[in-house]
């Protein structure tokens, strides 16, 4: 959903001014969104994207220079005309939409074909979504009739961060429809079960492709109609599950978790990195303790980086020194032996699936073993019903953080209990 804000876009020469004025600068707004640069001709120069309008467009006039190549062109930008975005991603999109229809000088010499990216969905039975280089496109390396739509270009985009936002936010399939098995993604609820053989091709062009090509269109608006009248539809022939997917994912498209696009494609090549200040909690650990008697108690560790899964760094834990049932006993334990590992890169914070009791605990163990890293909890309640976080020390910046992450710190701790009662089920071969 893009909103428009303009500063003096086509001014007539004799009265447009200079853009540099404290009052200009000051009336840019502290969002997201692609900034236009005119001339004094009223040709589009140079179109940029930030997650603070206000931060990024002022960093180019504070005097301050900077090995940036924009500085080169400063001086001719006599107009500036911003559009507010959501969210970084859509940010992203849309700059991409802007370079594609006008060519902007500026974009176009400073061009690295190597950095210039596309994605694109492919003509299968169940579409794949990858990323496409320039290059690849103008050598022929790539098919150009198996892809459905290509959208782009995207400066210097973050692939990886992309591709894992759009499959979150879209249940995009990245499994084959003949996997013998279901993936780890449908076992966390990210995949509508191509793998799993539970979605036809039909449905999953509607509930999966169309609502993405809407978004990367830019037609948020529209992603959000189709959603409801899907959910609307579902409720009404008593899926309810179908229909609370889509109350999580309208929700999920609403409050975009993507500080993944932000920290790698909005402060880097040169970036005025003080203007998007990078996300302070990058890497995510989380722990929870599964067992089912007083015996067999067993640990898990998972990590998000950049709200990744990093399936390379889980670990799991045999408890070996709890007698009965004690999660926080146990917790003690598995932190204690995570510790002591110098080997293992630290977090830039840690989660822990449970309440004061279990949160206390943990902080005293870090205390103790001289681990500086901030600690909370998710209190999920008996029924797992409730995500109360719990903070073990207040901290501001950690709040305001938290509350703009709520939905991947849930994914965070889901995971963690997904993967402990796994390893409690190979562990006692339970099937």
């Amino acid at each position: 959903m893009y909103s428009w804000a303009i500063i003096s876009p086509y001014l007539p020469s004799d009265i447009l001014r200079a853009v540099n004025t404290p009052k200009t600068l000051k009336n840019l707004p502290d969002t997201p969104g692609i900034y236009l640069f005119y001339n004094s001709a009223k040709e589009l120069i140079y179109v940029g994207k930030a997650t603070s309008l206000h931060n990024r467009v002022r960093s180019y006039f504070s005097g301050r220079k900077t090995s940036r190549p924009i500085e080169e062109m400063i001086h001719e930008v006599k107009s500036i005309r911003h559009i507010v975005t959501d969210s970084a991603l859509e940010a992203l999109l849309l700059e991409g939409k802007y370079i594609k229809q006008y060519r902007p000088k500026y974009n176009v010499l400073w061009r690295d074909d190597k950095s210039w990216n596309y994605l694109a969905i492919t003509k299968e039975e169940f579409s794949h979504v990858i990323a496409v280089r320039e290059h690849e496109l103008n050598n022929g390396s790539v098919d150009l009739k198996s892809f459905k739509y290509i959208f782009g270009p995207y400066p210097r985009l973050n692939t990886k961060a992309v591709l894992r936002i759009l499959q979150k936010l879209f249940f995009i399939s990245t499994c084959r429809s003949d996997a013998k098995r279901p993936c780890m993604y449908y076992q966390m609820g990210e995949c509508l079960g191509v793998c799993a053989h539970t979605i036809s091709a039909r449905d999953y062009g509607a509930k999966v492709i169309r609502p993405l090509v809407e978004f990367l269109r830019g037609h948020k608006k529209r992603v959000f109609g189709l959603l409801n009248r899907q959910m609307l539809e579902a409720s009404r022939s008593e899926k309810y599950e179908e229909a609370a997917r889509l109350r999580n994912q309208i929700f999920g498209l609403e409050k975009i978790q993507d500080i993944a696009v932000v920290n790698s494609s909005f402060v880097s090549h040169g970036d005025f990195a003080s203007a998007d200040s990078v996300n302070e909690y990058e890497r995510l650990e989380c722990y929870d303790i599964s067992n089912l008697g007083e015996t067999g108690i067993v640990g898990s560790m998972v990590v998000f980086d950049h709200g990744i899964a990093e399936k390379k760094s889980y670990r799991k834990f045999r408890v070996r020194s709890v007698a009965g049932q004690s999660d926080v006993d146990a917790l003690a334990e598995v932190l204690t032996r995570r510790f002591a590992h110098a080997d293992w890169r630290l977090p830039d914070l840690i989660v822990v699936d449970g309440g004061k009791p279990q949160i206390n605990r943990v902080q005293r163990v870090a205390d103790e073993m001289g681990v500086k890293v901030p600690i909370l909890g998710i209190a999920k309640g008996v029924e797992r019903k409730k995500n109360e976080i719990i903070f073990s020390r207040p901290e501001a910046k950690l709040a305001r953080w938290v509350g703009k992450n709520v939905i991947t710190l849930i994914k965070l701790r889901d995971e963690a209990h997904r993967f402990a009662i796994s390893y409690q089920r190979q562990l006692r071969k339970i099937k």
